[in-house]
């Protein structure tokens, strides 16, 4: 059987052990999400406690992670964001404190754009709910220890 060779997303060369020490040991999906300017996006994310901005190789594709989180946008001008149906569910183990450190952004209750408040679901889940100045719904949640 012939070897296989993982080739890196960038730049088509194979993977060092240096890469490959740090990528994650485990599968994981990262949302991307439309946005009529990622820089506008990168900075409301950053309020959020987010790091990162537009990629290096295209400004109109932004990275934004916290801690292990990563959310990743495209530019889409046309996007309105009353009539946008984009979202995704983010898992974490500290529903609260990542709650806590949104809450300091102030974002209204209502509106676009909008934090909803963090509540335990009849399903199972504490969560809470932000919708970004282009109408993305971001859940975020953890399951409730029984």
């Amino acid at each position: 059987m012939p070897p296989i060779v993982v080739m890196a997303a960038i730049d088509d060369q194979p993977l060092t052990d240096a890469k490959r020490q740090t990528m994650q040991p485990y599968d994981l999906a990262i949302p991307i999400l439309p946005s009529r300017s990622v820089s506008d996006t990168a900075a409301f994310y950053r309020r959020l406690g987010f790091e990162g901005g537009a990629h290096e190789f295209d400004s109109g594709y932004a990275i934004l992670k916290r801690g292990s989180v990563e959310i990743h946008f495209f530019t889409h001008k046309e996007l309105v964001p009353a009539e946008s149906s984009a979202g995704c569910y983010i898992r974490v183990t500290d529903v609260d404190s990542f709650h806590h450190a949104c809450a300091s952004s102030r974002l209204p209750r209502t509106g676009i754009p909008r934090m909803d408040a963090l509540e335990n679901k009849p399903w199972g889940l504490r969560e809470f709910a932000i919708v970004d100045p282009d109408g993305n719904l971001v859940r975020i949640g953890q399951i409730i220890a029984k």
